[in-house]
Parts: structure tokens; C-alpha cells; sequence
């Protein structure tokens, strides 16, 4: 049988991502073991028979935690002895890629969910990851980007195989669970959610940071408001600018059209019921929240930068828009909520993109890569 090792920083890393390859290996017979942090999800992914192993990794490469996670992974490889490793998130990884060398465990993937250099990152990003990345290359068998940027950059890496070098699309999005039913009522659920008719939603799904940049969306929409008072925008998740953004709202006397919704487990019954879909994030790899958005149907208003870009054709999909430029941004959601034939050709079009990026394409694409490297 078979041992395959999955490393990421934390349990709920492989139950928002990951569930789908770790039945891939099941179904082919191995035994899937998983090292991360232990949390809320560990259970859910012991109950599905994997082997969890519970080493505390931090997300900082300063951490004194890292020597004994270093020391615990070293004792499981070497006890386990297995057969692929495939290693995710940028401080799990590189210390995965180390011990894997160390112990002369192979092959080793790694797949990059987004440098955390790229184009107008901070310097202390280019100084601190960039070399881990050149560093760690040389130890890895398989290099596994989701955007074209980051392809783009694994090119100047010296990996174990020349052609170790690959692009897929994203992790993979069951599109039927995002794709509007045929039966659905979209008034009904407006109505349900507190809003008229004549009641136009933007929505944003995402975690309240300074990354995420919810404040450019607020900031245009004090503007779009002046111009068209029937446009909302609905803002869910948690988060720790939450209150800051909150307390800005009520200053701006806006609050009767910015809704902050909360965690919610009903996220796309929201999607169905939203007009248009906005993401101002100042960085991201390939962002799942406009993949869903996308599989919904709704047009997208993003910020120009990578992995936005990957989804996002200007003028095609939607719009995408510098970071903080508020005039250009409320423009775009100005435009986008006038259901011209422009807009309506954009819900067709982000339907059609987004197939490409579905969790049965992501599959065979992955298949392809696993089969270079260990035969099931």
C-alpha cells in the first residue's frame, strides 16, 4: 500500500480545499497521513480514515515552535517512510521540503497557493520568502502554481526535475453547488433577506483584513450612493477589521445600505440572490470567493492584481480596477448594476469561464501531475 503525506500549516486547510484529492489517493488504495496544527476539523478528517498527525506548525518563520515541529516531522518521515509528499502553505512547506531532503524522503510536490512575493508586495516579502522559495526549489521534485504570475516567476527556480514545473486551475469548485437552481426564486429570497424588489445587492464574501481592503468598496460606495441610493452591499464574513469598519460606516451615515452579514454557512442562496459580486483585495493567489461568484453567475468587480486577473478579463467578466483608486471603483459598480447588454453578456461569459476551473477539471489535471511522480 501506498503512503502519501500531506503537510499544511492547519487541519482546516485540507477540509476547505483538499477533500476531494485525499479521496482521489483513497480510492486508489494508499493510505493518506496529514501533518498540521490540530483544530475543529481534525475529526472530520480522521473520520474519513486519514492518519492525522498533530504538529504544531506556525505561520511564521521566526517561531521558536518551528525546532520541535522540525523534530516531529523528522521522526514521522523517518518512521513512515513514505512514498509522496505533497506539501502546502509557505512555512509548512519549506520546513516539509527540509526533512524531506533530510531523510531522503521523495518525490516531494509542493503546490504554491500564492508566493507571497509578487508584483507590489513589500520588500520584507521579496527579503524573507523570495529566498525560501529559491532555497526550498531545489528540493522539489513537482512545483504546482494556480496563477500565471507565479508560473511565470517558477521559471527562474532550479527544481530536482527540469519539467517539474506546472500550472492548474485553482484547487478545484464544485460548480453545482454554486450554479443557480432552475426553481429558484430570486424576488422570494431578496424579500426573505430584508430587501425590495427594486433593491439592487453588491456582495462581497471575505475575511475582514487590511488584505482584503473592504474599506475601498465602503469608500465608493459613499459615492455610488449619492448617485443611485437603491444599490446595497452586503459584506460577509468575520474578521479583525470588522468593528473598525463598522464604527467608519455609521460615521459616513451610510449604514442603511452597507449590511454586514456575518459568518454564514449559507453563502450561495446570498450569491443567487446578488446582483453583481466585488473583491478590492490588495493580494491574493486565486481567490475562491470570485470562483463562487463566478459559478453563480454574477458579474465580478476586482482589484487588477494577480490571480484576479486569471479570472477576470476587463470589460469581459467585469471590471478590474487599481487599488485604492475609489473613483475608478465606483464607477465600475455603477456600471455594472445597470443590467445594460453588456452585463447581461458578462453573466454568461463568468459561466462559461469558470468550467475550466471546476473541481472534475482540477482532477485531471492533478492526475496527470500524480502520475509522473508515484504509480497507484
Amino acid at each position: 500500500m501506498k503512503k502519501i503525506l500531506l503537510i499544511a500549516s492547519v487541519d482546516f486547510h485540507f477540509t476547505s480545499f483538499h477533500i476531494p484529492y485525499i479521496e482521489y489517493f483513497q480510492k486508489r488504495g494508499a493510505e493518506v497521513h496529514i501533518a498540521a496544527r490540530s483544530g475543529e476539523r481534525t475529526k472530520e478528517l480522521e473520520s474519513m480514515g486519514v492518519i492525522f498527525h498533530s504538529i504544531d506548525f506556525s505561520r511564521s518563520p521566526y517561531s521558536p515552535k518551528l525546532f520541535r515541529a522540525f523534530a516531529e516531522l523528522k521522526n514521522l518521515m523517518e518512521k513512515e517512510r513514505f512514498d509522496l509528499v505533497h506539501v502546502h502553505t509557505p512555512v509548512a512547506s519549506f520546513l516539509g521540503r527540509f526533512v524531506a531532503k533530510m531523510t531522503k524522503t521523495e518525490p516531494v510536490l509542493y503546490t504554491a497557493h500564492g508566493f507571497h512575493f509578487y508584483k507590489g508586495a513589500p520588500i520584507l516579502n521579496w527579503l524573507i520568502y523570495y529566498p525560501m522559495e529559491k532555497m526550498a526549489a531545489r528540493w522539489t521534485h513537482g512545483l504546482i502554481t494556480i496563477n500565471h504570475e507565479d508560473y511565470e516567476r517558477g521559471k527562474s527556480f532550479h527544481l530536482k526535475r527540469k519539467d517539474g514545473l506546472f500550472y492548474v486551475h485553482g484547487v478545484g469548485l464544485s460548480l453545482e453547488n454554486y450554479s443557480v437552481p432552475q426553481n429558484f426564486d430570486k424576488e422570494a429570497q431578496k424579500e426573505a433577506m430584508g430587501f425590495k424588489e427594486s433593491d439592487q445587492l453588491l456582495v462581497c464574501v471575505g475575511e475582514f483584513t487590511k488584505n482584503k481592503n473592504q474599506r475601498q468598496i465602503i469608500h465608493a460606495m459613499q459615492e455610488v450612493l449619492k448617485i443611485d441610493p437603491s444599490i446595497h452591499l452586503l459584506l460577509v464574513g468575520r474578521g479583525e477589521e470588522e468593528e473598525h469598519l463598522k464604527s467608519w460606516v455609521e460615521k459616513l451615515n451610510i449604514s442603511k445600505n452597507i449590511h454586514f452579514l456575518g459568518y454564514r454557512r449559507d453563502i450561495p442562496g446570498i450569491l443567487w440572490a446578488g446582483d453583481a459580486f466585488i473583491l478590492t483585495s490588495k493580494r491574493e493567489g486565486l481567490p475562491r470567493a470570485v470562483m463562487e461568484a463566478m459559478a453563480a453567475g454574477l458579474p465580478i468587480i476586482a482589484t487588477d492584481i494577480r490571480g484576479n486577473k486569471d479570472l477576470i478579463t476587463h470589460g469581459e467578466e467585469g471590471y478590474l480596477v487599481p487599488i485604492g483608486d475609489i473613483e475608478k471603483t465606483k464607477e465600475a459598480i455603477l456600471k455594472i448594476m445597470k443590467d445594460s447588454e453588456q452585463v447581461k453578456e458578462m453573466r454568461h461569459k463568468v459561466k462559461e469561464k469558470i468550467k475550466t476551473y471546476s473541481i472534475e477539471n482540477t482532477l485531471l489535471e492533478m492526475d496527470k501531475i500524480y502520475r509522473i511522480f508515484i504509480n497507484m
